[in-house]
């Protein structure tokens, strides 16, 4: 397969794994073999890419920074990224709330359809902790995700993927201190990192050799553990509303691409295309994070001193997709169960706290049924009906999560090239394979 481009070796990796868990269902075993010999390579897979993923942010980001040699262009970059990314997810709600108002999904949901779906996932355990996680995120201060935001002990937080914005933070703090002082003295540090950066960057091109296998291993251990096919065919319109909002996601992102990079919109899907598939393998941004750096850096062409900061902060503010999706399934649920709450004001705060709630969501699956949870309460659904809605949508919340983590990944990629782009650092690309130095190792 060495011939064979990467993005062709992962979509290979996916369909073979897809028709393999297939196959696996038909066998009375198959479930138990799938799991126990086939689902781990898929977990190792995704735990080397959180292995690296915090000392790959920690080393771009103090590289990116120190390298900056003056503090107004991180000023420069770091404003534009925010409002970049603010943008995009208004535009990504509101494409949402358009789509699931006009195609009205939850009109096709029979009464029949709501008791069998009740019934099976009301007292689900995820659900039930879903609605916790969203009242203890609900019950927080306004300001809660600042605090949060800054650590009280730099190493517990480098401990935890999901306190990376704290690792940011720490990052940004080191950087810009060391931008503070004579450059003789901040020089070994910034030598340190420099090295480091170097060497993450090597951990991902071996990792990524086998990103094909992994994926048929993911992919298969969803598909053998997927729900009752029925009532995923019963959901097929609310799920397919879904998929046309992310499509026209994608095109509103090539679009963008296009008129202010400059660049093909299929040039820059095909370069980043590893890291998108990665995305709907896993579920997960901040696992996607390592390769989704490697591909925009290397093969796009964004300088890292603006890819080092634009990235790891996409990555955990920046959910597009996600935002889309709370669009979506809380009108069809409304549609379903509480029409009467279809109100003009009601869908403003759905936009208003969809984005809110995207800012401090952790970047790893299952997280858009919290986010879920927080706008149906901003907007005064039945807490009796809440278990019950999100029952609704339960049964293909995993392979739409996977679809919205590719558009999450897409929109991180697209406004880095348009920051990039904005400040003079969009340059060609300089792509580094695992082996460029193999000969002179051996």
């Amino acid at each position: 397969m060495k011939k064979i481009a990467l993005h062709w070796q992962i979509m290979i990796g996916m369909l073979l794994g897809i028709v393999f868990g297939f196959i696996m269902t038909t066998i009375s075993s198959g479930k138990e073999f799938t799991g126990n010999w086939i689902a781990p390579f898929g977990t190792i897979f995704v735990n080397l890419l959180k292995l690296i993923a915090v000392p790959l942010i920690l080393a771009s980001l103090i590289k990116g920074i120190s390298d900056l040699k003056d503090i107004s262009k991180f000023k420069t970059i770091g404003g534009r990224t925010i409002v970049i990314y603010i943008i995009t997810t208004i535009i990504a709600i509101t494409i949402g709330l358009l789509i699931v108002n006009i195609t009205k999904p939850g009109d096709g949901i029979t009464p029949e359809t709501i008791e069998k779906l009740t019934r099976e996932y009301a007292g689900n355990e995820k659900i039930s902790k879903r609605i916790a996680d969203a009242n203890t995120q609900k019950q927080s201060g306004p300001l809660q995700f600042v605090v949060d935001m800054v650590p009280q002990n730099a190493v517990k937080a480098m401990s935890d993927n999901k306190m990376m914005l704290q690792v940011i933070f720490f990052a940004i703090f080191l950087g810009i201190s060391m931008l503070l002082i004579r450059e003789d003295q901040s020089k070994p540090l910034k030598n340190f990192f420099d090295s480091l950066n170097e060497v993450v960057l090597k951990m991902v091109d071996l990792i990524m050799l086998t990103a094909p296998y992994a994926v048929f291993a993911l992919l298969a251990n969803v598909v053998v553990t997927s729900d009752d096919p029925d009532i995923l065919l019963a959901l097929l319109r609310y799920a397919l509303v879904v998929v046309a909002g992310l499509l026209l996601m994608i095109v509103f992102y090539c679009i963008l691409v296009s008129v202010i990079t400059k660049k093909s919109p299929f040039w820059f899907l095909k370069q980043i295309s590893p890291a998108q598939l990665l995305a709907f393998s896993t579920s997960s941004s901040a696992a996607t994070l390592p390769v989704t750096m490697e591909r925009v850096e290397e093969h796009i062409g964004v300088d890292k001193e603006v890819s080092s900061f634009v990235l790891p902060v996409g990555a955990t503010i920046n959910m597009d997709g996600t935002s889309l999706y709370q669009a979506v399934a809380s009108v069809f649920i409304m549609q379903v169960l509480w029409p009467e709450g279809l109100t003009f004001s009601n869908q403003i705060t759905i936009v208003l706290t969809a984005l809110l709630a995207s800012i401090g969501s952790a970047a790893v699956p299952g997280a858009g049924m919290v986010m879920l949870v927080i706008v149906l309460e901003a907007i005064g659904f039945p807490s009796d009906k809440l278990p019950i809605g999100l029952a609704l949508i339960f049964a293909v919340d995993r392979p739409l999560d996977m679809m919205r983590t590719v558009i999450n990944v897409t929109g991180d990629a697209t406004v880095s090239m348009i920051v990039a782009k904005s400040v003079g650092k969009l340059g060609d690309p300089k792509v580094k394979e695992w082996d460029d130095n193999y000969k002179e190792a051996k």
